[in-house]
């Protein structure tokens, strides 16, 4: 593999991004973006490695989200295992020569996408206009409610930092994680918290507990997706 395998260093020129530089050396962009460990694509500001032979690179120890899903997607695959050294440290990798993004994989990266926060749910009141249960009168639901039992594990939807965390009439005990591009979640009911205040969070974090605190008919996650502050359809964002 070492012999045809050859990895060089490029200093990216103003205006350059990972397309541009994927069509100018007939590289695909995902190995490019697995090699660099970019999770979306971005300008390219500082030094790129350009890999001489295509394919997939999954470092040894992931670290972002899009690194993670192709991890699990090809766990059960056999790379080389293979060693690159640059800016004053090395890094190990699985290589799988000639292999590219599904289209999952490949949605991921290309849209910034969000997973769901529950493994197991059922969807006992979507986003919109509704009855409140409480009142009876309508109100819009900014958000969907994933029912589900006591305890069952909730997860951030993306990559974030803890914002908020603490109890509300409402929401009860509740979570609000920002996340790139002005997005925001909000994860309400739970029962209890496994992350702190400032916490950075990634798409495999457990973030708490399913619950029933607050203003709740029944065991259940309210969840709630905002950009720019409005709230938007989770359904229409999340990966299932």
């Amino acid at each position: 593999m070492g012999d045809y395998l050859q990895i060089y260093s490029y200093t990216p020129k103003s205006g350059d991004d990972i397309y541009r530089l994927s069509a100018r050396c007939n590289i695909p962009y995902s190995a490019l973006a697995t090699l660099n460990r970019i999770n979306h694509p971005e300008p390219l500001k500082k030094q790129v490695l350009l890999p001489t032979v295509p394919g997939l690179f999954i470092p040894e120890s992931p670290s972002n989200d899009l690194e993670r899903l192709i991890s699990l997607s090809r766990e059960s695959d056999e790379g080389t295992v293979i060693t690159v050294h640059a800016n004053g440290r090395s890094v190990r990798y699985l290589f799988f020569p000639g292999a590219d993004f599904n289209q999952t994989e490949r949605s991921f990266f290309l849209t910034r996408g969000f997973r769901f926060p529950l493994r197991s749910y059922r969807i006992s009141s979507p986003f919109g206009m509704r009855a409140n249960p409480f009142t009876g009168k309508p109100q819009i639901h900014n958000g969907v409610d994933l029912a589900a039992p006591v305890g069952t594990e909730v997860y951030a939807v993306r990559e974030g930092r803890v914002t908020d965390i603490g109890n509300d009439s409402v929401f009860g005990n509740y979570i609000i994680i920002a996340h790139d591009d002005n997005w925001v979640s909000l994860y309400g009911h739970l029962s209890a918290f496994s992350v702190r205040l400032h916490s950075n969070v990634t798409a495999a974090t457990v973030i708490g507990k399913v619950g029933n605190s607050g203003q709740s008919t029944g065991p259940h996650l309210h969840f709630e997706l905002r950009k720019n502050g409005a709230a938007l359809d989770p359904t229409k964002m999340l990966f299932r």
